[in-house]
C-alpha cells in the first residue's frame, strides 16, 4: 500500500494540472512560510549541492512539476514529507511546485 500512495498522489496532481493551473503567487506564500528556512533564495543551507537553482534541479533530476511534487510530499532527509504528514495541501504542493520552477528559470531573481 505505501508504494501505491505516492503513484497514486503523482497520478492526481497530473490530472489536477490539466483542470487549473497553478498560483504562482498562493506558491510563494507557502514557500515562503514552510521551505525557506532551509531554502530562501533557492539555496539550501543543509545540502548546497542540491540547491533550487536550475542546473542544481536539472542534476539532481528534480527540474519537472512532478518531481518537485513528489520531493514535497514524500520529502527526503533532512526535508519532512510535507504532504505526508499533511502539513501542505495538494494543491499547495503543486503551487509550491510552479514557483520553484519559475524561480529556477530567473536565478531565483
Amino acid at each position: 500500500m505505501k508504494t501505491i500512495l505516492p503513484t497514486l498522489a503523482l497520478t492526481l496532481f497530473s490530472i489536477a494540472n490539466v483542470s487549473f493551473a497553478a498560483d504562482i503567487i498562493k506558491g510563494e506564500a507557502i514557500f515562503t512560510s514552510n521551505c525557506a528556512g532551509c531554502h530562501a533564495g533557492g539555496q539550501n543551507f543543509l545540502a548546497p549541492h542540491k540547491s533550487l537553482s536550475k542546473a542544481d534541479l536539472e542534476k539532481n533530476q528534480v527540474n519537472t512539476s512532478a518531481a518537485i511534487i513528489d520531493k514535497v510530499i514524500n520529502g527526503q532527509s533532512p526535508m519532512p514529507g510535507f504532504g505526508k504528514l499533511g502539513i501542505i495541501s495538494a494543491e499547495d504542493i503543486e503551487n509550491v511546485a510552479a514557483y520553484v520552477l519559475k524561480k529556477s528559470e530567473a536565478d531565483w531573481k
